[in-house]
């Protein structure tokens, strides 16, 4: 009984585990999209109002944070 209970333990805690990683992977993916977001916000006034050195710092600092 000790043995079953030990595996279901040893079972539940790689699940634990394996789940927190997922968890840190979206998150990480999360933060991605909030970074792509706020490039496309930073070129889309630059480009409207034709203002080419902001769209290129803007690309600067997205390719720089690659």
């Amino acid at each position: 009984m000790d043995a079953v209970r030990g595996t279901r333990i040893a079972e539940l805690e790689r699940r634990v585990a394996d789940l927190e990683a997922d968890l840190a992977e979206a998150r990480q993916h999360h933060v991605r999209l909030a970074e792509l977001t706020d490039l496309v916000q930073e070129l889309l006034i630059p480009m409207a109002d034709r203002d080419e050195e902001r769209v290129r710092q803007a690309i600067a600092r997205f390719t720089e944070s690659l």
